[in-house]
């Protein structure tokens, strides 16, 4: 575990979402994270289907990037 620094505007951000969404801030904020890296890889993808793919990713012990990437492999290797 790590401290990230950011802007007290999206501290601000993060309290509203997580009061809204009823998340803690660190939940929230690692779910920001999360979709952030996934719409980075999978830009073609829509937020329902990166939704998707962070439930598949919890099914299969986390969201840990090298197993997503490697199922990507492999899907494109079927194709």
């Amino acid at each position: 575990m790590g401290i990230v620094k950011i802007s007290d505007l999206m501290h601000e951000n993060l309290r509203l979402a997580s009061g809204a969404l009823d998340r803690s801030i660190n939940s929230q904020a690692e779910h920001w994270l999360k979709i952030g890296m996934l719409a980075e890889l999978y830009p073609h993808l829509s937020h329902q289907q990166l939704s998707r793919l962070l439930v598949t990713a919890q099914l299969s012990d986390g969201c840990d990037i090298t197993k997503l990437l490697g199922q990507e492999l492999a899907a494109a290797a079927e194709e």
